[in-house]
Order: structure tokens, then C-alpha cells, then sequence
């Protein structure tokens, strides 16, 4: 990661970055290789990326670990998808405590297998005593799914009296999301979708709002240190106007 990371401004490091890890099965079959193999080596990506985000300054990695759209796949994939957590945070939980990460996740956990929501509970109760970056994964998660539940929070809001239809604003909707917790980090500066694909599948649409995004070709377990940097020198050449001009 050297030479890419030389050329990076350390001042203008995105706070948080979104990732949909993209490509895993196509990485597999590309090598005679079934699915679930290219699950197991994009796994060994999230880990290296993790650090590498960890150790340039994130503050927050956004990983897209799970859709509610994924259910959909066959059912030995999604069995696999399920055992990840555990077999990824036995083995990477120290790791991730030696460099002050934290483990958070937003998404439905209740319609997960009880093995996988115990796993992701003791991973986010093992790290809760650090205060660097935080890995937040996407697990069950859908960006319309959120909005609706956010939507529904809101109304009992104003069932109960406790809010006015004229007082939702922005900010409401903001704090009624699953970053909420991440506070003045919760909208992510910059998106990398790997694969070539140019979409946002249903990820983070409210969040989304003023992100960059990197559409990168590398499938997900080809990914790493350096395309992390490679992404945030392209973030870095553009401009950010958030809807006004260049010189104002």
C-alpha cells in the first residue's frame, strides 16, 4: 500500500466509508471454484481492509455483509453466509481489539439464526471497550426496510403526542435510523462498490444523499490495502459541493 498511501492527504481522510462487497461468487467461479469459496476468501478481505481503513484513520467502515434481498439465494449459500460471523470474529476479534476497533451492526439480527445473533452480541460486547474505528457491519439489512421502520417510529412518535407532523424535519429522520449511533458520522463520504457493478442495491438510500461514490473492477477477495488507498485518492481529486458551486 505503500506508494498509494504516500500520495494521500492524512488531512482529508473520508471519516466514514461504505463498502458493498461485491463479486465473491463471481471470483470463485472464475477459478472452477464453487460460491461459497469466494465467501471464505472475501472474508479474509474484510480483514485486511479493516485494518488497513483502521490504521489510515477512518473513523467508520461500513461493510454490506447481508441484504434482506440475500435470503433469496440458494439455501446452502445462505446457511454458509450465516457461519461466517462466527468463523470471521473467532479468529479476528483480537486482532481487532490490538487496533482499538469496535464492532457494531445495523440490520433486522432477529430474523437471523440464534447461533449468528449470539455470535455478533459477544463481538460487539468483546470490543465495546474500544474507541477507534468502527466496523459497522450491514447484516440483514435493507435501505427500504430501514426507511420504513423509521417511518413507523416516527408515527408512534405522533400517536403518543409526543411530536407534531410539522416538527419532522431532516433530523428526525436521521435519528430514527440505524446510524443514528454514529452520530456526526453516520453519513458515509464516500461509497466503493467492487465488482464493476454501478448500483447501490438497496444500501444506505437516506445516507447516501451526498456520498462519492467509486465504482471500482476488482471482485471483492481481490481487494485490498492498496485499492482501499487507490479509492480514496480518487475520492480525494474530486470536489465536494453538497448542491452549490465550486467558488463559493
Amino acid at each position: 500500500m505503500e506508494n498509494t498511501t504516500m500520495q494521500l492527504d492524512r488531512e482529508r481522510i473520508p471519516k466514514h466509508i461504505a463498502i458493498i462487497m461485491d463479486g465473491n461468487g463471481r471470483w470463485a467461479q472464475a477459478r472452477h471454484l464453487p460460491r461459497v469459496a469466494g465467501h471464505q476468501q472475501g472474508m479474509q478481505t474484510v480483514k485486511k481492509v479493516t485494518i488497513a481503513a483502521s490504521q489510515l484513520g477512518v473513523k467508520v467502515l461500513s461493510l454490506y455483509a447481508f441484504s434482506t434481498e440475500n435470503w433469496k439465494r440458494p439455501q446452502t449459500e445462505v446457511k454458509f453466509l450465516m457461519q461466517l460471523p462466527g468463523k470471521f470474529f473467532s479468529t479476528f476479534v483480537p486482532d481487532l481489539i490490538a487496533n482499538n476497533v469496535r464492532v457494531q451492526v445495523m440490520g433486522d439480527l432477529t430474523q437471523l439464526p440464534s447461533a449468528t445473533q449470539q455470535v455478533v452480541q459477544k463481538a460487539m460486547d468483546d470490543t465495546k471497550a474500544c474507541d477507534g474505528m468502527i466496523l459497522n457491519f450491514a447484516l440483514n439489512y435493507g435501505g427500504r426496510d430501514e426507511i420504513v421502520r423509521a417511518t413507523q417510529q416516527i408515527a408512534k412518535q405522533v400517536a403518543a403526542g409526543e411530536l407534531t407532523a410539522d416538527q419532522i424535519d431532516e433530523t428526525t429522520l436521521t435519528n430514527a435510523m440505524m446510524t443514528s449511533e454514529l452520530g456526526e458520522y453516520a453519513d458515509p463520504e464516500l461509497m466503493i462498490r467492487t465488482s464493476g457493478e454501478q448500483r447501490i442495491s438497496n444500501f444506505m438510500l437516506w445516507q447516501l444523499a451526498y456520498s462519492e461514490f467509486v465504482f471500482v473492477n476488482q471482485h471483492w477477495p481481490d481487494f485490498d490495502g492498496e485499492s482501499l488507498a487507490q479509492a480514496i485518492l480518487t475520492f480525494q481529486s474530486r470536489h465536494r459541493r453538497f448542491g452549490g458551486l465550486k467558488n463559493q
